[in-house]
């Protein structure tokens, strides 16, 4: 029963790392942009996102080893390399969750989206430092999501999206963007949100090829559980956009809930918004620094420390560079280009006995997830320029 429970938790952390202030901004926009063709980018990115977590999830587990340690075995210092990379991903990640915790701020007491990132950071440091609190706003979050996933599918009901032409062009879409593929892709596997799934499997105890079977029904549970809240908040987006709504290009994702709910949905938007984002803050900065903590004993010894600058360090950031839905988006897309270069990693790993031992890794999964690699490697190469040009 702890095991069962343990797996499926792994499965719901990837999940809801996945489903944050980003998932929420990338979603709406993009469905105003692609209108019902944003299905078929939905569908692709669920399959490439399963391709690559399978394989990262059984590697790690198989091997009782963490991502980092991995990599060094294959190459002294490739793991250290892996953790930057990771670490400035999440702090990239991690100014796009401070860009949730301004807008849900503004949402709420209607103040400027600096002041609400200062108390959300005032606040991320009081969850980190003072342990009841954090249990406290976790479960608070807890609730929110859920209630937030039955508002959400209240709205897409409401709305009353065109079903049948979303069907259709989920199937064949008029027109496909690389861009959003790779963004979609790096905010629900890329960077350090898969990793966090099978590391916590590793905290558990669960490991050795007599685990694989639940650790791959696992990591398919996380995607599709995320999916599936990505496909509802797109008939939502697409039935008021699809009755000529434009949606605010400062908040895209808060006038959905405004437009079919009024004020009250807008306010509630609001809550839900700054809670995913805070709770959020706190784990993606104690995932990316804990990245280092096999590979360098001084970081455990100044573990709080470290975490504490690199909440400041984000928040500081964000101030700086402003552009709240920018940011969001192009955390994910930035993620979706560290992906490929993890994934090598954890798939030259699969085939060296120093690491899985005894173990064969499918020849099929092997095979997915180097088309994975070169998906997103070719895809990401067409999108960087324009990318950075688009957004910054």
């Amino acid at each position: 029963m702890k095991k069962n429970s343990a797996i499926l938790g792994a499965a719901f952390l990837m999940a809801t790392s996945a489903i944050g202030p980003g998932f929420l901004t990338q979603t709406t926009k993009f469905t105003a942009e692609l209108l019902a063709s944003f299905g078929f980018v939905i569908l692709i990115s669920l399959l490439i996102d399963i391709g690559a977590q399978v394989n990262i999830w059984r590697i790690i587990t198989v091997s009782n080893t963490r991502a980092q340690d991995i990599a060094n075995k294959l190459l002294p210092g490739l793991g250290t390399f892996l953790a930057t990379l990771v670490a400035f991903g999440g702090l990239v990640f991690n100014i796009g969750n401070f860009a949730g915790c301004g807008l849900g701020m503004r949402a709420l007491f209607d103040i400027d989206i600096a002041t609400g990132v200062i108390v959300s950071a005032a606040i991320a440091l009081g969850i980190f430092w003072f342990r009841e609190a954090g249990k406290m706003i976790d479960s608070f979050a807890k609730v929110l999501g859920l209630v937030m996933i039955g508002l959400t599918l209240y709205i897409a009901i409401v709305s009353s999206p065109p079903v049948s032409e979303a069907v259709y062009r989920t199937v064949w879409p008029e027109k496909v963007d690389f861009f959003i593929i790779v963004t979609l892709v790096g905010g629900t596997v890329g960077g350090y949100i898969t990793f966090a799934g099978a590391h916590r499997l590793l905290d558990a105890g669960i490991h050795g090829t007599e685990s694989l079977p639940q650790v791959t029904r696992s990591s398919v549970s996380g995607i599709l559980i995320t999916s599936v809240m990505r496909f509802i908040l797109f008939f939502a987006a697409l039935g008021i956009v699809s009755k000529g709504i434009t949606l605010s290009n400062i908040d895209p994702a808060g006038s959905v809930f405004q437009s079919a709910a009024g004020n009250l949905g807008y306010k509630f938007f609001g809550l839900v918004m700054w809670c995913a984002s805070i709770t959020s803050v706190v784990g993606a900065s104690y995932t990316s620094i804990s990245f280092f903590k096999t590979l360098y004993t001084g970081i455990e010894k100044h573990f709080q420390l470290i975490i504490t600058l690199f909440i400041l360090l984000s928040a500081a950031l964000f101030i700086m560079i402003g552009s709240p839905v920018k940011l969001l988006i192009f955390a994910g897309a930035l993620n979706g280009l560290i992906l490929p270069v993890a994934l090598t990693v954890i798939l030259m790993a699969a085939n060296k006995k120093e690491v899985v031992g005894g173990y064969q890794h499918p020849l099929w999964m092997s095979i997915a997830g180097w088309l994975v690699v070169l998906l997103m490697s070719w895809m990401g190469t067409l999108t960087i320029a324009s990318s950075w040009n688009k957004f910054f």
